[in-house]
Parts: C-alpha cells; sequence; structure tokens
C-alpha cells in the first residue's frame, strides 16, 4: 500500500532479485566479519581501539555463502528443526571457508591463517569458532535471510520521499481501527 496525495494505492511490489540479496548478504557479511574481529581484538588483547580487520574477498566469500544458505533455508524450514538446520549451516560455513580458504592460498590471497589455534586444519579452519559459527546461523536465518526475503521492490524503482512513503505497520492498524 503506499499514500498518495491523501489516498491509499495499492502498489504492485516485487521479491528483490538474487543480485540485490547477494549484495545484501555480503554487505552484512563484511560488517559482522569487521565487528567479529574488533570484539575479538578486545577480549584477547583488551585493545580499546577495538581494530576490526577484513579483506575485500569476504564480500565474495560472505555473499555467496548466505545466498547458498538462503536456498537451504527454503527447503529444509519445513523438514527440520530450527537447531538441526544451523548446525548443517555451520556445517557449510566451515566447507566453505576451507574451499575458499584453500583456493585463496593457491594464490598467497588468503586473508586469514588460524595456525595459532589448537585445534585449527590446516590453518584455513578451526574448531575453536564452532560456537560463533553456530551463533552466526542462528542470526543468519532468523534475522538476515527472513528480513532479506520479505524485502520488496516498488514497480516503479523510484525512491520515495517520506510524505509517499509505504504504509507502515502502524497505518495499517489505525485504518483497521476506523474501519
Amino acid at each position: 500500500m503506499q499514500h498518495r496525495e491523501g489516498k491509499r494505492m495499492v502498489g504492485a511490489l516485487e521479491p528483490l532479485g538474487a543480485l540485490s540479496r547477494w549484495y545484501l548478504y555480503a554487505i552484512h557479511g563484511y560488517f559482522c566479519e569487521v565487528m567479529f574481529t574488533a570484539a575479538w581484538e578486545f577480549v584477547i588483547n583488551f585493545n580499546w581501539k577495538f581494530p576490526g580487520v577484513t579483506s575485500v574477498w569476504a564480500l565474495f566469500i560472505y555473499g555467496t555463502s548466505i545466498m547458498v544458505v538462503e536456498q537451504m533455508y527454503l527447503s529444509l524450514k519445513n523438514r527440520c528443526p530450527g537447531l538441526v538446520r544451523c548446525l548443517i549451516y555451520t556445517l557449510w560455513t566451515y566447507i566453505w571457508e576451507f574451499s575458499t580458504g584453500l583456493i585463496l592460498r593457491q594464490f598467497n590471497a588468503c586473508p586469514w591463517d588460524y595456525s595459532q589455534f589448537d585445534y585449527d586444519f590446516m590453518g584455513l579452519v578451526t574448531l575453536e569458532y564452532a560456537v560463533p559459527w553456530f551463533c552466526a546461523s542462528i542470526i543468519m536465518e532468523k534475522l538476515v535471510i527472513r528480513n532479506t526475503l520479505c524485502l520488496r521492490f516498488d514497480e516503479n524503482g523510484e525512491p520515495r520521499s517520506p510524505a509517499i512513503a509505504p504504509a507502515t505497520f502502524w497505518d495499517h492498524l489505525t485504518l483497521r481501527k476506523e474501519e
């Protein structure tokens, strides 16, 4: 629904395309990587500067990985419980991190090295990150993927000013009271 000159109109809304969803997932992963490395630096070294770091490769890695998880979510959401899905997503994360790290390492471009961890495998993955990856998979499904799949484009694709923005949830409640 949209407001235009005080009248309610129904506009055609289309779901986001794959490229738009990939972009949102890539930016989300990139941001989370920077925030996680900043928090890790604080916890391990008590560094109050919170220097978060990542690589441009993270955009491709996270965007693509979350697109795959989105498809897993759509396939599994009615077939297995959420915690089982998150275990599957965590396993996928390890496979993806190892695979992309191995490929990038061939070009001396792998931005991470877990060799200093006790439970690492080839420096490309580490079991010490299992709990953070599992928690991230819960957030990814419950907040990121579900909400991204709800986003819609306006049929015209034109930005709107707040005066003619789509009706909000509050508007719907107010309109129901008046009816």
